[in-house]
């Protein structure tokens, strides 16, 4: 999403105002669709805004101590040459990160389960700066550190001195936040539940992995597997995460890097519902998730279950999905079918796609050019030989060129051939499947879906599983937004650790990305947050006449957009912060 400035004119005069605006694809074509118009509230905007704030703040207000105070003193001479601006640092993004940090409670949670010792700075304030950092610049704890929290004004918010604040005490802070996962899921799923109404009776489940830069040989679940980074060279751990459908976060696990996927379900399965009670929950997963093993396991736990089948299951519904009758159209270019299982307990879903369909026709042409060219290359290169060839060598070349382009293999039977009028001794002939062809006309497009729960609609069923997407969302979130990758730690706990701080840190994307769309401001955190980094707070040094000087640390009033965006969301940006003590001074 994109803010774009538009003007027109009344009555003579411009008028300006914004609009959050947003690209969307229809029909293989981009078109610019407007989310929101950001004009100036009206006193029932504004009043709508300020209830929503006070939902999610629940009625908190920061701490009064951090904000100076206006007084009533007596005017005072400024030398306006000398008046100076110093130690200007990034501030609408940290204090927003703060705010939601706040929503979800999460700092009354450190508070209560971090135990409070004599360290110099309390645990749940490192926990915060962990989080925090996460979430407005994704960076190592070196980084944090040395760069990140010196230039942020999270110092002003949270009162830590960044003299106190060094990687060591952030690796500190991470052991002292993992033994907490299991109690964090929790309170996380009540908070987030109670903000935004949330029904947990339908559970989504998908795995990803991550990987690590270096050996990790202290860490025994970095393993090398199938890499959805595309980086085999790397080793890896699996994540398996647990989504509510509207894509808000419940639980997830940290897998070996050699797991794979479908053996997750039973000890995922059993997790949640040993953490929140063995309710009537639907699980939805993707077809690479579930066995015939798995589906009898969560039968016999009388557990609902809606899971994409494999593509070789088209197969035993071709007559099906030639017959043209039972069809019912979802939306335009989807279309489903209804179909009893063989053994009565189970339906199946079939579903047509017609944007799916020309992609993979576009894809299993381009993969047979390639076949023909490469056959009619290595046909090319017999006829020139002047010694006789390796069958064997030819084979191979032939048994290459079908596994890179393995969507088009089944169409052609090859056949090395002896030729003894040439000087290769070797000829390769083929020809084209037309049951391979005709197959594909059936089929290209088309997928199966296969469920228990026999009371829903084929409609209502495909509708809940293609919601699925949220949980390849929040797994795209992590690797983007979050840069969950690569994992640098090598110890097990410092990087289960990490991805509990990468949890942390998603749960409060989604908090402010479900604050967004009840504001009327679509669902796209990114460009808020980029709004409100370019505002920072910056201390203005006043030189008075008798030599001293006065210190005020101000921050900029909004103007434009950011206005316009905090003015949707109900928040307000204080105006002057109290200058810290030194440490030094405190101590």
């Amino acid at each position: 999403m994109y803010l774009r400035r538009n003007t027109k004119r009344k009555r003579g005069k411009e008028h300006r105002y914004w609009s959050l605006v947003r690209s969307v694809r229809v029909g293989g074509k981009v078109r610019q669709e407007v989310v929101a118009y950001l004009g100036e509230l009206d006193a029932e905007g504004r009043t709508k805004a300020s209830a929503l704030a006070r939902h999610f703040l629940g009625g908190r207000k920061l701490q009064p101590s951090l904000f100076e105070q206006v007084s009533a003193d007596e005017p005072v001479k400024v030398r306006p040459g000398k008046v100076r601006t110093e130690r200007s640092r990034q501030f609408g993004d940290v204090w927003l990160a703060f705010e939601l940090w706040r929503a979800l409670r999460l700092d009354e949670f450190c508070s209560e389960h971090l135990a409070a010792g004599k360290e110099t700075v309390a645990w749940p304030l490192v926990a915060c700066i962990l989080v925090l950092a996460r979430f407005c610049e994704p960076s190592s704890e070196l980084h944090i550190a040395e760069n990140w929290y010196r230039n942020s004004a999270l110092e002003d918010l949270i009162g830590v001195d960044p003299s106190t604040v060094h990687h060591t005490r952030l690796y500190q802070g991470l052991d002292r936040l993992l033994p907490h996962k299991e109690a964090l899921e929790k309170h996380l799923k009540e908070r987030l539940g109670t903000l935004f109404h949330l029904d947990y009776d339908l559970l989504l489940y998908d795995v990803t992995s991550t990987y690590f830069e270096g050996e990790a040989r202290r860490n025994p679940k970095a393993q090398r597997g199938y890499s959805r980074d595309h980086r085999p060279d790397c080793k890896q751990v699996c994540i398996g995460l647990v989504v509510s459908r509207e894509g808000f976060p419940l639980g997830y696990e940290v897998f070996a890097g050699n797991r794979t996927d479908v053996t997750t379900v039973e000890e995922i399965v059993e997790t949640m519902e040993a953490r929140y009670g063995k309710a009537q929950r639907v699980w939805v997963m993707d077809r690479g998730m579930v066995s015939e093993e798995t589906l009898d396991w969560i039968r016999e736990g009388e557990r609902g279950y809606l899971v994409g089948a494999p593509r070789s299951e088209l197969r035993k519904w071709q007559d099906s999905l030639v017959d043209p009758q039972g069809w019912q159209t979802v939306r335009e270019g989807l279309e489903v079918k209804y179909c009893k299982g063989p053994r009565g307990d189970e339906v199946f879903i079939l579903c047509r796609s017609a944007d799916r369909r020309v992609k993979e026709k576009a894809m299993h042409e381009r993969f047979r050019l390639r076949v023909l060219a490469g056959l009619e290359s290595l046909s090319r290169r017999l006829s020139r030989m002047r010694r006789p060839a390796s069958l064997r060598q030819v084979e191979r070349q032939i048994g290459r060129l079908l596994e890179h382009n393995t969507r088009a293999a089944k169409q052609f039977v090859i056949d090395v051939l002896d030729a003894p009028e040439q000087p290769a001794g070797l000829r390769v002939v083929w020809r084209e499947h037309p049951e391979w062809s005709d197959w594909a006309d059936v089929s290209e497009g088309a997928y199966v879906l296969r469920s228990n729960v026999a009371h829903w609609s084929a409609e209502e069923l495909w509708r809940t599983y293609v919601q699925l997407y949220q949980a390849e969302a929040a797994f795209r979130i992590h690797k983007t937004e979050l840069r969950v990758r690569p994992i640098w730690h090598h110890k097990e706990e410092r990087t289960d650790a990490h991805i509990l701080v990468c949890f942390l840190a998603f749960a409060l994307w989604k908090t402010l990305e479900g604050w967004m769309k009840q504001a009327g401001l679509g669902e796209g955190p990114r460009k808020l947050l980029d709004e409100l980094r370019r505002i920072h707070c910056v201390d203005v040094i006043l030189p008075l006449e008798h030599g001293t000087e006065l210190r005020l640390r101000c921050v900029p009033r909004p103007e434009g957009a950011q206005a316009a965006l905090l003015d949707r969301m109900g928040l307000r940006l204080p105006q002057r912060l109290r200058c810290p003590t030194p440490l030094a001074a405190r101590m």
